[in-house]
């Protein structure tokens, strides 16, 4: 991956802001954008016609704080890697501690791919109480979140499909 694919993650705009519900969709061109427009979709339709609450729809965008941020993104994740999977599992991947083996003969360490780990789940409530807990995985910066959701993705499809 490119240092633009290596440095995007979901970061949303400011809290409580006229832009609260937006991801900021970075300064590079492509791939990375592409998929943050996609989970954009999600975010929004979340927010318009899914979440409980008594503000009026476009109040709804807007009257955001970090946590309804957070909530946001990880049911829309949840949602999508659920429908990537057929609706009967989902694969999230994180990154965990530094793998502290040598590589194979013939075989390149990117530090990157060592450390990814899956967590399988087969019911959506499950993947999304995850994913809300581990949040930050995705949103942080330098936490290669767009690269994370994007082999969730695959892993929740299969290779096969």
């Amino acid at each position: 991956f490119s240092c633009q694919w290596a440095a995007a993650h979901f970061g949303f705009r400011p809290p409580h802001s006229a832009l609260a519900f937006a991801l900021g969709a970075g300064t590079g061109k492509g791939g990375t954008r592409a998929v943050l427009v996609a989970v954009q979709a999600h975010i929004i339709s979340h927010l318009l016609f899914t979440r409980e609450t008594e503000c009026t729809h476009l109040e709804r965008l807007c009257q955001l704080g970090q946590r309804e941020q957070g909530q946001a993104l990880a049911t829309a994740l949840a949602e999508i890697l659920w429908a990537a999977g057929g609706g009967g599992r989902a694969v999230v991947c994180l990154i965990t501690a530094p793998i502290t083996t040598m590589p194979r003969e013939g075989y390149r360490a990117t530090s990157f791919m060592e450390r990814i780990q899956l967590f399988e789940f087969s019911e959506k409530a499950a993947a999304q109480g995850f994913i809300s807990d581990h949040i930050n995985c995705f949103k942080g910066e330098g936490s290669h979140g767009v690269i994370l959701f994007l082999y969730s993705l695959l892993f929740s499809r299969t290779l096969e499909r």
